[in-house]
């Protein structure tokens, strides 16, 4: 079954936020603290992601494209607003918190070399090892942000699914098309393009910046146009 790694990882993250919502009630003190050793945790995930870059102009083109694609079309605004209509539908007292949590734990779920591959693995090979591990980290990071940002974490497991259940199902149509030399250059730049991605997040939970982070979602499809262009092309640099 193609989707199980798949739905595994998302039951993870759903079970890991149930548990951290038991430890919601801790006090504002203990709370902010526990948020900047997430921002500070997050940070350093995000540098050694960066560092892997192998041409690095490909992930600053990605990035400078993406957010102008990003800002275009305002990505951030419109996960935003899901997570503002799910505070209303749960009619939720932790305020902004629903909204941030839902956006914060979707973006450090998505990016990263750990979906694509294992989504690609479950789907041509039927092995879900790596969403198996996957789904524990995010389950055990679906704890700790679920302690301070609360239920909203809980429906990130919905794009996560759906993000890397379509890869899992044209997995067998992208290996066909996709050279394996091409698609590991891909994976490395967009793991590094990602990783600064990552690095903002983690700054925004600090509150250090104010990052619109997922209008720069649309780099991670730049780095695989990019990608193509160096490869065919040739180019190094």
């Amino acid at each position: 079954m193609a989707l199980l790694g798949t739905l595994v990882n998302g039951l993870l993250i759903i079970i890991g936020t149930l548990i951290g919502r038991s430890f919601r009630n801790i006090p504002d003190k203990i709370r902010d603290t526990v948020m900047y050793a997430i921002g500070l945790a997050v940070i350093i995930i995000g540098l050694q992601m960066g560092l892997k870059s192998e041409q690095f102009l490909v992930v600053i083109l990605s990035l400078v494209i993406g957010a102008v694609i990003g800002e275009f079309i305002d990505l951030d605004d419109k996960l935003n607003r899901v997570g503002k209509w799910l505070e209303v539908k749960l009619n939720a007292k932790e305020g902004n918190y629903v909204a941030q949590g839902f956006v914060t734990s979707t973006l450090i779920f998505v990016i990263g070399a750990m979906a694509v591959l294992g989504a690609l693995d479950s789907g041509i090979r039927g092995d879900h090892n790596i969403l198996y591990t996957k789904g524990i980290i995010d389950g055990f990071t679906s704890i700790v942000l679920a302690s301070t940002l609360g239920i909203g974490v809980l429906f990130s497991a919905v794009p996560v699914v759906l993000y890397q259940g379509t890869i899992a199902l044209f997995a067998t149509q992208i290996t066909k098309v996709v050279p394996q030399e091409l698609l590991d250059f891909f994976i490395t730049e967009m793991t590094a393009t990602g990783g600064i991605m990552i690095v903002a997040i983690g700054l925004n939970i600090m509150g250090v910046t104010k990052v619109r982070v997922a209008n720069l979602l649309p780099a991670l499809a730049i780095v695989a146009v990019l990608s193509a262009i160096f490869y065919y092309g040739n180019i190094q640099l």
